[in-house]
């Protein structure tokens, strides 16, 4: 497994991440816990080293079975993990956004006792609230690095002009946003260039589109009511279809390089910048294998070319989320 640097930070991680989010939270196929710790321990001894959860998924229950699974290899891993909701303890009901400074650092705290470990190696802001100013929010983290709690900071789906703000507080070593061949979003909205710019890393989520460009889905793929896809525009049977010509277009790629389009969608990622960091996410070895294989896959300035120029001449059908859920990114 290649290793990357999260932009300036110095914050080495593998090539490849592990988004542990699926694996008990959001998709109709959970796993059990012990399936679930299986399969992280199998992805850590195939040389994955970075693994990401947060309080929401679940909730809390995630961040346990990752600090379950992890525990006996800590100190060679680095665990990221999101604050920026108001769940209730008790019952779990997410109660809307809050990132005021005395929240975050009651969420800390719980999550270091969840995940059993003394320092979180990477924090992030899972969404932007616009109720307390990013500076106070970049503040707090700051507070939790110098007591030793968190080593990073981190913003998820955030502004550009908020990440500029927040780095002028504290120095954000990387931003977690949605970035795929069908998700290019980063590209137009000056996300790229604020992590050129201020030498942050990348980790793009979701860089399989949630499942949708390795293949596996089409417009007859029946969709359960407890997985979250089916409330997303761009899962119904219609834009499924429409969207069916990335797909295609990844098997035409796979097939001259003896790979499959899963494949080739993580390399395509890989081949943008040095300090992208995909975190795709499975419920299956052999899935888990096949993804791990990507970082062997040679993308050529031609064929990136190719891509380019086909994935352009596509019009992606569906938004990536309900209104209610695109409202709160990019603030």
């Amino acid at each position: 497994m290649q290793k990357r640097l999260l932009g300036k930070s110095g914050l080495e991680v593998s090539a490849l991440g592990f988004g542990c989010m699926g694996l008990n939270f959001s998709y109709s196929h959970a796993l059990s816990d012990d399936d679930a710790i299986r399969l992280i321990r199998d992805a850590f001894e195939r040389g994955v080293t970075f693994f990401d959860t947060a309080e929401v998924y679940g909730p809390f229950t995630n961040e346990v079975l990752v600090g379950k699974a992890l525990a006996p290899v800590r100190d060679q891993v680095v665990i990221a993990t999101k604050f920026g909701f108001d769940i209730d303890p008790a019952t779990g009901k997410n109660n809307g956004l809050t990132s005021r400074p005395e929240h975050i650092k009651a969420v800390a705290d719980a999550s270091l006792k969840r995940l059993g470990i003394d320092t979180i190696d990477l924090l992030y802001q899972h969404r932007v609230d616009p109720n307390v100013p990013i500076e106070e929010v970049a503040g707090a983290v700051k507070d939790l690095i110098a007591e030793g709690k968190v080593r990073y900071f981190g913003l998820s789906e955030p502004g550009a002009q908020t990440v500029r703000r927040a780095h002028a507080v504290q120095p954000v070593a990387a931003l977690q946003n949605e970035y795929s061949l069908w998700t290019r979003g980063p590209e137009t909205n000056g996300i790229l260039d604020a992590c050129r710019e201020l030498g942050i890393g990348l980790v793009a989520y979701s860089p399989l589109g949630k499942g949708f460009l390795t293949g596996a889905m089409g417009k007859d793929t029946k969709i359960g009511d407890n997985d979250f896809r089916k409330n997303l525009p761009r899962f119904s049977p219609e834009a499924m279809a429409a969207n069916q010509a990335m797909v295609d277009l990844l098997r035409e790629i796979a097939a001259t390089k003896h790979a499959t389009p899963a494949q080739i969608a993580l390399a395509w990622l890989l081949a943008r910048e040095p300090w992208i960091v995909p975190i795709p996410g499975t419920t299956k070895l052999h899935r888990l294998e096949e993804n791990l294989g990507s970082v062997a896959v040679e993308l050529t300035p031609a064929d990136l070319d190719v891509i380019e120029k086909a994935a352009t001449a596509i019009r992606i059908e569906g938004e990536r989320y309900p209104p209610n859920l695109m409202a709160i990114t990019g603030r």
